[in-house]
């Protein structure tokens, strides 16, 4: 059974691109009609010298991939730096990358990977069999502290056959390992790497070398010359990270960026000119989760936990933040297999959350708190304390920095109620594990997962998962408040720019510049 503990949070401050068609006025300045999913073809013509800038918003605490939670990391550093065995298209379907093919075997337990054979390291030295194998195992050891080390568990043995055949074997069928390999759990290292070395210096595979890293301020990234595939189109990327949506909409408007991602959905007026810019909308699997604690305190009570999610209506909460985002009811998104729309479940009923806290012993009120990053908008927290007021609960909203949040919630369990993005795809098996700072524990959930991963097809999977999301809903172990839809404000000339799933990687292969 997969047990991930690894966390994913988004690169978003703002809410950006809440985009729920349910919201929506029809009028064309209305935010939920904002953005398009398409852009325009690359020039014939490019500057392959150009520069590009970028704005991001969650900065990384290190670049130590190999060791360091956070979706910021992945954000730039997979496909771009380092690559895996294989990826995620603009879709999230799974794509070759230094494995340029792979067979599966009729019993589902052995994998052959045929690596490329031109690929090399940053510091010229050529990617073998060796080092995908080594790779693996460190994922794979005992004591692992790679975040993705769960999505291999199901692996038995990894050995080379030659320089660029590489066999895994597993345990048991597992759904979810191909999927697993285009996380950071299929990174391929030089063999030997000290990986406490990454912090300051990476030894990748891939398109760009980082430059340099003005902590609070920029990451740069440069072309490499000698990468082995289709090299990148600009010779640089700086990503600057920039929190507040205002500022960053004063950076796209001077010049100082061509890319805005995770735009404000209520901020977009200034780039109404199509002339100059286009705004293009993408999905996520970025989760608003108002987690509860389930393991300790009030919300250890399911009646409370019901009660809290029908005091909150979530579609009042996406139209007030700027419309648009898709109300999703329970653990997965639209995008990932096994959802359902479970928006009926503990849907908005505040005369029902009353007496619900009532028969929990709280009819004479309730007082909780909840924490929050200091990256999200403050409305959030208000909008919450205000809704839950109505039904006789006084929310404390506590802004904290982000390692605050890290330290307390995530490592300790130390809360009541926590608000974050829990950005990564197909990542239900956070409900299966009991360990998680959900501390959320059903018996049922946890059989359905494992189930799930060990199913012989996709159909019995997705059965299996839609079957366990559902239990998690109805049990109320959070509130999945929406799933965020992204806007990216890109500057006419600039093309091939991420559009989907940008919080959790953002490819910069086919970003180009027209020359001018």
């Amino acid at each position: 059974m997969r047990r991930s503990t690894a966390l994913r949070l988004a690169a978003t401050a703002v809410l950006a691109g809440l985009a729920a068609t349910a919201c929506g006025t029809g009028a064309p300045d209305d935010p939920a009609n904002a953005g398009q999913s398409s852009q325009a073809a690359q020039p014939t013509a490019i500057d392959t010298g150009a520069t590009v800038d970028v704005r991001l918003v969650l900065e990384p605490t290190s670049l130590d991939i190999a060791d360091t939670a956070g979706a910021a990391l992945d954000q730039i550093l997979l496909d771009n730096v380092y690559q895996g065995l294989l990826t995620r298209d603009e879709n999230n379907k799974i794509e070759p990358s230094l494995a340029t093919s792979y067979e599966q075997s009729s019993d589902g337990l052995t994998y052959t990977f045929h690596l490329a054979k031109n690929a090399t390291f940053h510091d010229g030295s050529k990617v073998t069999a060796a080092d995908a194998v080594w790779s693996l195992q460190q994922v794979t050891a005992a004591g692992s502290k790679n975040p993705d080390a769960a999505a291999l568990a199901s692996v038995k043995s990894v050995s080379a056959t030659d320089d660029h055949t590489v066999v895994v074997t597993l345990k048991h069928r597992d759904t979810g390992f191909t999927w697993g390999l285009t996380e950071r759990a299929g990174i391929v290292f030089e063999k030997g790497t000290a990986f406490s070395s990454l912090a300051g210096k990476e030894n990748g595979t891939g398109p760009f070398k980082l430059s340099d890293w003005k902590r609070g301020s920029s990451i740069t990234f440069v072309r490499n010359d000698a990468y082995w595939g289709k090299k990148a189109k600009v010779a640089k990327v700086v990503f600057h990270y920039i929190k507040d949506g205002n500022a960053a909409n004063n950076a796209q408007q001077t010049g100082q960026t061509d890319i805005e991602t995770a735009a404000d959905a209520t901020l977009l007026q200034p780039f109404a000119d199509t002339g100059k810019y286009t705004v293009l909308r993408g999905d996520t699997t970025d989760k608003f989760t108002l987690a509860f604690n389930n393991a300790s305190g009030p919300t250890k009570d399911v009646r409370v936990r019901r009660a809290i999610r029908r005091a909150i209506d979530n579609a009042g909460l996406v139209k007030t933040l700027g419309g648009a985002a898709k109300l999703v009811g329970g653990p997965v998104p639209a995008t990932d297999p096994g959802y359902e729309d479970l928006t009926a479940v503990d849907a908005y009923d505040p005369a029902s959350a009353k007496a619900l806290l009532k028969q929990a012993g709280h009819g004479s009120g309730l007082k909780l708190t909840v924490q929050i990053p200091n990256i999200y908008p403050t409305e959030i927290g208000d909008y919450l304390a205000s809704e839950l007021k109505q039904v006789g609960i006084q929310l404390t909203v506590r802004q904290v920095e982000f390692q605050t949040w890290l330290d307390s919630v995530y490592t300790k369990h130390d809360y009541q109620l926590s608000l974050v993005d829990h950005a990564e795809a197909r990542d239900l098996s956070n409900f299966a594990n009991p360990a998680y700072y959900f501390g959320y524990d059903n018996a049922n959930v946890q059989k359905w997962y494992a189930a799930a991963q060990t199913a012989t097809g996709d159909a019995d999977r997705d059965a299996l998962l839609k079957k366990a999301a559902r239990q998690v809903s109805e049990d109320a172990a959070a509130d999945w408040l929406y799933v965020n839809q992204t806007l990216t404000v890109v500057r006419t000339g600039v093309t091939g720019v991420p559009r989907n799933f940008t919080s959790n990687r953002y490819d910069l292969a086919d970003l180009a510049v027209a020359k001018k």
